[in-house]
């Protein structure tokens, strides 16, 4: 195969399928593997959820080459800029302490003001500068530097922003910018309308995370899709100090937490008990060995499972084997492509026995 080095004309450039096929290009590269590629991602959540906490902790170790989310190695050591621009000095510095990284690397900036109609140029200057060394630059938040309308369409407004942040981060390979959002007040069945704003912005990002918590509550659900990445869901836990944990020793075990937790929301705490332990168990699990493990009768643990099967909290793929909902034994890092794939079950409601 041959490899051209496509340029980015003014213009759209035309191609044929079989000049297409008989080019070369390098891997989508990946800041955190299996969750955010290089490109341009919204991170969004409500208002005091922790999420400028999560892309401190991303900061710190991707300028460290450390493990995001705890256990999700980055690789090596990369720039950060952090656009702090809801926080100062005081509170950074505070949070880094609550943090408590094993080091701090000079590879990680920070900036708190940003003139008005500056931000583009800052964020190209410092990927330039960095070009060939992977940079990320971390926008805290987008409603910060986000223009008025004036009398054009909100959507195309809102489409040409973003799209222009974006370009700050295709301009360079390897580069990637992450922009922190809210979301809408109200909920909806399609998470992607989340997205505060109209939809221009989640349509001009190449990945968008949603993080959803209740509160006093540290436990999370982080939702990922992408253009370079399949969905997942997956398990969070937001420790003491700030740190953002996934849960589980990889991306499959968080993403069977994540599961689990839909699959025992509204339930009562020995049902709950029931779907978990079959979560344990994603090869399938008999009445039995449940009943052992729980010390209940067989009587009433067939009883649950199958009052969780019928619901849909449970699978049984053959006569007396329940295992968890979803094809979670198919997530996890491909080799070549570091790509995810995750499968979600519909829910209903469960009654006590």
């Amino acid at each position: 195969m041959t490899t051209e080095k496509l340029s980015a004309p003014e213009t759209a450039r035309k191609f044929n399928a079989a000049w297409l096929m008989q080019q070369s290009f390098p891997p989508t590269q990946y800041v955190v593997p299996g969750i955010i590629p290089e490109g341009m991602t919204l991170l969004v959540a409500a208002p005091k959820i922790g999420k400028s906490w999560m892309v401190l902790g991303l900061g710190v170790e991707l300028s460290n080459g450390g493990n995001a989310f705890g256990i999700i190695p980055v690789g090596k050591p990369r720039p950060v800029l952090y656009l702090a621009l809801e926080d100062g000095m005081r509170r950074l510095q505070d949070r880094l302490r609550m943090l408590a990284p094993p080091e701090l690397s000079e590879m990680l900036e920070f900036q708190t003001e940003v003139p008005e109609g500056q931000v583009i140029g800052t964020i190209g200057d410092f990927i330039s500068k960095h070009a060939g060394s992977d940079p990320v630059v971390i926008l805290d938040t987008l409603g910060k530097v986000m223009p008025p309308a004036g009398n054009g369409s909100q959507y195309g407004h809102d489409y040409k922003v973003l799209s222009q942040l974006k370009a700050t981060a295709d301009a360079v390979p390897g580069s990637s910018l992450v922009i922190v959002h809210h979301t809408r007040k109200m909920d909806s069945g399609d998470f992607l309308d989340a997205v505060s704003g109209t939809q221009g912005i989640a349509g001009a990002a190449d990945t968008i995370l949603i993080l959803k918590r209740d509160r006093h509550d540290n436990r999370a659900t982080l939702q990922v899709t992408s253009r370079d990445a399949k969905e997942g869901e997956y398990a969070l836990t937001m420790t003491d100090t700030g740190v953002w944990e996934l849960d589980g020793r990889d991306l499959a075990d968080a993403a069977q937490a994540a599961q689990t937790a839909k699959q025992t929301n509204g339930v009562g705490d020995r049902m709950a008990e029931v779907i978990e332990t079959v979560g344990r168990f994603p090869e399938g699990i008999k009445p039995h060995d449940v009943a052992v493990i729980l010390s209940m009768d067989d009587k009433t643990a067939q009883v649950y499972l199958a009052r969780a099967f019928d619901s849909g909290r449970l699978n049984r793929p053959t006569r007396g084997k329940y295992t968890p909902v979803g094809s979670v034994g198919s997530v996890g890092l491909d080799p070549d492509t570091n790509t995810h794939n995750t499968t979600n079950t519909p829910t209903g409601e469960v009654l006590e026995p």
